[in-house]
C-alpha cells in the first residue's frame, strides 16, 4: 500500500495516466490561496505577467509553500517514489468569458528532458467546470510521444500554441471537473486540452511538475529543480532556493535566470526565446 493511493489506484494511472479528484486541502484553504494570488496581482496592477506564472514558487511564498504541501507530495511520492524535485510550476488562469484555450498536447513535446517519470498536480483555486474549461484528457494516450505542429495562436495559453498533429477523438475525452482545494494528477505524455472559459467566475489552476531525481535534462543548458522531498543522490539539477518574502530582488533576478534558461528550452527551433 502507498500512503495515500491504493495499488489499484496506482495500476489505474499506469493504465489511464490521470487520476482525480483528490482533496488536498479545505475550500477555504483554496480560497486563501487564491486571495494572495489576487493581491499578488492588485499590487502589480494586473493578472500575473507571462514570465512570473512560470516557476512562480521561486517568487511567492505560499506558491513554494504550496508545491511543498505534504498531501499532495504523498500522492506524488505513490507514483514516482520518495525522492522528489518540482522541476516547474505554472499558472494556467482564464478570465470570465475570456476566449484563452489550451488546444490537444502532450507535456513532455518540448521539455527536454530524458525519460517520462514525471507527474502533474493541478491544483484549483477555483472551480474547474465543463463551463469554466476544465482540464479533459484521453486515457491511455500516455503510451508514447506523438508529433506536434506550432500554431503561436494569441489565444492559446501554451508556449508556442503547440497542438498534437495527428486525429484525435474529443468523444473520448474524460472531463477533469474540480473544485477549489481539489487536485488532479497527470502523466506527462498524456493528450490533455481545455476550452474556453465560459462562465462568470476565473478558472484558477496551479499545475506543478514533479520528477524523481534520476530524469534530467538533455537539451539545454544545466537545468534547476527544487527538492521537495528525500536526497538528490544524483546532482543533474542546481537546487533551487525558497523565497524568503515575496518577490525579494535576488529572487526575482534569479527566478529571471533560470526562467530564461528554460524558455530557451520550451522555444527552441523558434524566433522566440523569453516569455511574453
Amino acid at each position: 500500500m502507498g500512503k495515500v493511493l491504493s495499488p489499484a489506484d496506482v495500476d489505474r494511472f499506469g493504465r489511464e495516466g490521470f487520476l482525480f479528484p483528490y482533496r488536498v486541502m479545505s475550500a477555504e484553504d483554496a480560497r486563501a490561496y487564491r486571495n494572495k494570488l489576487e493581491a499578488a496581482e492588485a499590487g502589480l496592477g494586473g493578472p500575473l505577467p507571462a514570465l512570473f506564472r512560470q516557476k512562480t514558487h521561486l517568487l511567492f511564498t505560499w506558491a513554494a509553500e504550496l508545491v511543498r504541501h505534504p498531501l499532495i507530495l504523498d500522492y506524488v511520492e505513490d507514483l514516482i517514489g520518495p525522492a522528489i524535485l518540482c522541476w516547474s510550476s505554472s499558472f494556467f488562469n482564464k478570465e470570465p468569458h475570456s476566449k484563452d484555450f489550451v488546444s490537444w498536447h502532450q507535456d513532455a513535446t518540448y521539455w527536454g528532458l530524458s525519460g517520462h517519470d514525471v507527474v502533474t498536480a493541478w491544483v484549483a483555486f477555483a472551480p474547474s467546470t465543463v463551463t469554466s474549461g476544465c482540464m479533459e484528457v484521453i486515457p491511455g494516450t500516455h503510451l508514447q510521444q506523438v508529433k506536434h505542429r506550432d500554431t503561436f495562436a494569441p489565444d492559446n495559453l501554451l508556449t508556442r500554441g503547440q497542438e498534437i498533429a495527428v486525429e484525435v477523438d474529443p468523444t473520448q475525452s474524460v472531463k477533469l471537473v474540480l473544485q477549489p482545494g481539489e487536485i488532479s494528477l497527470h502523466h506527462v505524455l498524456i493528450f490533455h486540452y481545455s476550452a474556453e472559459n465560459r462562465s462568470a467566475d476565473r478558472r484558477i489552476g496551479f499545475a506543478i511538475r514533479y520528477m524523481p531525481p534520476h530524469v534530467h535534462q538533455v537539451v539545454g543548458e544545466r537545468d534547476s529543480a527544487t527538492l521537495v522531498r528525500g536526497r538528490d543522490g544524483h546532482g543533474y539539477f542546481d537546487l533551487e532556493p525558497a523565497p524568503k518574502h515575496d518577490l525579494d530582488p535576488e529572487m526575482v533576478a534569479f527566478h529571471k535566470s533560470v526562467s530564461d534558461r528554460q524558455a530557451k528550452v520550451l522555444y527552441r527551433g523558434t524566433h522566440k526565446s523569453t516569455y511574453g
